[in-house]
């Protein structure tokens, strides 16, 4: 096997939530590995990671403000993708939110909230790219999940998060099976604790970090870009006979 195969050089990769975080940092390290970046996010911040990516890479990227909740929206951004870029090879899925509300205080508002970025805005926007690469000859899409998917994490309250990440799980299999006549691979990482914007708000409550700790077998938490490597992975023709995997990158959180 040669190295190369890690790489996806001459590539068009779209990196949905890559303003910041997991997305970032696959969106980086994918540019890394020689592949030309389109960031689409709902935060204006998207801009400035894209010109950051460009600065350092050499690659070719764009930012495309989407609000991917709206399937509409989400086909028009693949629509405007592939006539900047051309054919697009891969999709990093990396949006989610996760507030943390007690299971008797979730209002409906948030309970639909989470379904609708977690679950609906991953779907449509793997659906609209699915239908470019399906016509186009294939391709690979890697979605983020989480080990919420498969657990109930303790002690913070994310009973729609958890719901959701299961969901996640779901989908990627069932697209999976749907997709691979079409010569698409759909894949997902389920991160543990990652050091992100959205792990860093319960970083403040010294009880849960204590208990995260404690229950992670290598005792902290990952870095963006240590997802990030198996996302690339799981993106490049290495792992060309892996479909429908959910590939657990917790540092053994989920083993005890």
């Amino acid at each position: 096997m040669s190295l190369e195969q890690f790489r996806l050089d001459g590539k068009v990769a779209v990196v949905t939530g890559g303003a910041r975080g997991i997305g970032y940092a696959i969106a980086s390290l994918a540019a890394s590995a020689g592949a030309d970046i389109a960031i689409v996010d709902v935060l204006d911040q998207g801009a400035a990671s894209a010109e950051e990516i460009a600065a350092e890479s050499g690659r070719k990227t764009g930012f495309y403000k989407a609000d991917l909740r709206d399937p509409e929206a989400a086909g028009a951004v693949a629509d405007d993708v592939e006539r900047d870029f051309g054919r697009v090879a891969v999709l990093f899925n990396c949006i989610g939110i996760n507030p943390n509300t007690g299971v008797l205080e979730i209002p409906p508002q948030e309970w639909q909230d989470v379904i609708n970025v977690n679950v609906n805005a991953q779907f449509f926007v793997a659906q609209a790219f699915a239908r470019k690469m399906a016509a186009q000859g294939g391709g690979s899409i890697v979605a983020i999940g989480s080990d919420s998917g498969f657990i109930v994490d303790k002690p913070q309250p994310q009973a729609h998060y958890n719901t959701s990440k299961a969901a996640v799980h779901q989908m990627v299999k069932s697209m999976a099976v749907e997709l691979a006549p079409h010569k698409i691979r759909v894949n997902a990482v389920a991160p543990g604790y990652v050091l992100t914007e959205m792990t860093k708000r319960g970083l403040s409550n010294t009880e849960w970090v204590k208990l995260w700790e404690e229950m992670t077998p290598m005792k902290r938490f990952a870095e963006p870009s240590e997802i990030a490597n198996v996302m690339l992975f799981l993106a490049s023709d290495a792992a060309s006979y892996m479909t429908g995997s959910i590939v657990l990158v917790d540092g053994g959180y989920t083993c005890w």
